[in-house]
């Protein structure tokens, strides 16, 4: 339900809006359980096989493949079913397949641990633009920046602490107790979503449409928008600045500064520390700029953060880099997922939400699949540069956003 407009833009007026409060409370258990997941399946696998890479790697692929698998099909299903009974099932499916481990797991057979993160994985991406929709239905338009800010620290607070608590849980109480929290949390996380407002009817006059029909039909409504087609292009940008770097963080301390690879910590606490004081800044910053300046603010540092950071020799340096990247990257997320909701009909929201993001993804995995051998021809410096300079392209590909609103009104919009 759509609140009065001339409420103020506060904090108490976010967190009157029950969808918000709601989808809050559940991404805490969610994030929870993500984390969990992640840490203590990825210290496992590495003590059940003595480190074998291999067995290590298919971790990334169980977590990664299905959003190039299943992210435009899970978007198109999105737009089609109802949100709130969307999002509520694929937490109790996520729930169920965690127990179903834990019972192999007793009988004896680790190896179907893999399946724990393949599942809830695949059904997150059903799960999350279903509550792209609920913001959609559900905030005013004016508070949507506002809202995917507080929702992007949430995720930025479990960047520091979801490998702490990971990790604490696994050592302490191992791998049944570690599965079984995990169950929990998507457990709590669905029953939490059953406080949102009642779906929608479908209507029934509704011209039906064939799976396939909805899919063309979203690679056209992104291609007739102006705002979505440069959208796409500066992801593209972001996954390639992004990826080219990505594994050679570990290298900027041992060959750039001279320091052991243990260091990289300090490195990656930094970004962590900036995307959490960044999170609660960019609150305030939403409620004046506009997403597409949100959005190449964020980059421009990210681009300024990756020059310094391939030139520096001097630690300090290097971690006040780090940091002011990390400051920065909630203006890129927050930027990004309200652009979408702003600039997309609810009725497309998940097969937008499909198409850019596998976007971002496939170009960031190209080039990080290619970084270690443009390593071997290329300097360190010369990568770090290259990553900058596309981001720059990145933020060219918004400036002709920047002349003004080019937020799609959806018919029948309550004002």
């Amino acid at each position: 339900m759509t609140e009065p407009t001339n409420q103020g833009l506060s904090m108490g007026a976010l967190f009157r809006n029950q969808v918000i409060r709601t989808i809050l409370l559940s991404t805490l258990f969610l994030q929870i359980g993500i984390w969990v997941r992640n840490y203590s399946i990825l210290l496992f696998v590495i003590e059940q096989t003595n480190e074998d890479p291999v067995a290590v790697s298919l971790i990334s692929v169980a977590e990664f493949a299905p959003i190039f698998l299943f992210s435009f099909i899970g978007g198109t299903f999105a737009d089609r079913w109802r949100p709130k009974r969307t999002m509520v099932w694929c937490d109790l499916l996520s729930a169920v397949s965690i127990f179903v481990v834990l019972l192999t797991l007793v009988l004896g057979s680790w190896k179907a641990i893999f399946f724990a993160t393949l599942v809830s994985s695949i059904l997150s991406q059903f799960s999350q633009p279903s509550g792209m929709k609920l913001f959609k239905l559900h905030v005013r338009e004016e508070m949507i920046q506002m809202g995917m800010s507080m929702y992007q620290t949430l995720f930025a607070v479990f960047m520091i602490l979801g490998p702490i608590i990971g990790t604490f849980v696994y050592q302490h109480y191992g791998i049944n107790a570690a599965i079984a929290i995990m169950g929990v949390a998507f457990i709590l996380s669905a029953l939490i979503l059953m406080l949102l407002p009642p779906d929608r009817e479908i209507e029934e006059n509704k011209e039906k449409t064939t799976l396939v029909e909805e899919m063309k039909a979203g690679f056209r409504y992104v291609l007739n928008s102006k705002a979505l087609t440069l959208l796409g292009g500066c992801f593209a940008a972001a996954g390639l600045a992004l990826g080219l770097t990505q594994p050679l963080a570990v290298f900027l301390i041992t060959e750039k500064l001279g320091l052991p690879k243990e260091q990289l910590q300090w490195l990656m606490a930094a970004f962590g520390a900036g995307m959490i004081l960044g999170g609660g800044l960019t609150m305030g910053l939403a409620k004046k700029t506009p997403p597409q300046i949100l959005l190449a603010i964020g980059m421009t540092v990210s681009a300024l953060g990756f020059f310094v950071m391939g030139l520096s020799e001097q630690l300090w340096i290097t971690l006040t880099a780090q940091f002011i990247s990390g400051l920065f990257m909630p203006c890129i997320h927050i930027g990004i997922n309200t652009m979408i909701l702003k600039n997309t009909d609810e009725a497309f929201i998940g097969r937008v939400n499909g198409i850019l993001n596998p976007m971002f993804m496939g170009t960031m995995v190209i080039t990080m699949t290619a970084s270690g051998w443009l390593k071997k021809s290329l300097s360190l410096v010369a990568m770090y540069e290259g990553s900058a300079l596309l981001f720059f392209v990145g933020v060219l590909f918004l400036v002709p956003l920047f002349k003004g609103s080019s937020a799609l009104m959806k018919k029948g919009e309550e004002v």
